[in-house]
């Protein structure tokens, strides 16, 4: 695996692929996705240096897929992952895991091991974390451009359905963001 050329490369074709209307799923999502995983495995005490290198590479492409489209963006993430990750040295298992981490993240996410929830709970930390609003915001934005939501009355109770039924997977992101997630959500229950 060359997980150094796999992030440049995948960093490269964002920064010049992406649409700007993406406000939510930029790069700068991406760059967050990656920290957080590395933060929970660690938490995790995922130690194994080829699924630390599984799980990074997994954030890096987990939203690969909006270059492309924005409905199934992770179907089509796997489709891209398959095509350019063997240049990389990626065999097949390594790919198929990579795209089990990918399709964890889908709405609702069905995570069935322990990096596949650690990449969830990752691409969704932001909902326990301080810098919740202009995240959350961004996203609006995003879905407005796109006629997904009209208004804020309407999107903050989204969010209240969303929050409500959104869940944790690993104990790190339960101990460090449900607390302040429960607190998002009673916030946004007392606006609708």
């Amino acid at each position: 695996m060359n997980l150094a050329d796999a992030e440049q490369f995948i960093f490269d074709k964002l920064r010049a692929g992406l649409s700007p209307t993406l406000h939510y799923h930029g790069l700068h999502h991406v760059r967050d996705v990656v920290e957080s995983a590395n933060r929970i495995a660690q938490g995790e005490g995922i130690t194994d240096e080829e699924s630390l290198a599984l799980l990074h590479t997994a954030a890096l492409f987990h939203d690969a897929g909006f270059l492309s489209t924005y409905r199934g963006h992770e179907e089509a993430g796997c489709v891209y992952v398959r095509q350019v990750l063997p240049d990389f040295d990626y065999n097949d298992r390594q790919i198929e895991t990579i795209c089990g981490m990918i399709m964890a993240t889908r709405i609702p996410q069905t995570p069935h091991n322990k990096l596949e929830e650690i990449l969830c709970d990752a691409d969704l930390d932001y909902l326990g974390r301080t810098d919740f609003e202009p995240i959350a915001h961004s996203l609006f934005e995003e879905l407005k451009v796109r006629d997904m939501v009209p208004d804020k009355t309407v999107w903050n109770q989204i969010q209240v359905s969303f929050l409500a039924s959104h869940r944790y997977w690993t104990p790190t992101a339960i101990a460090t963001r449900q607390a302040a997630k429960e607190q998002r959500l009673d916030a946004l229950r007392a606006l609708v």
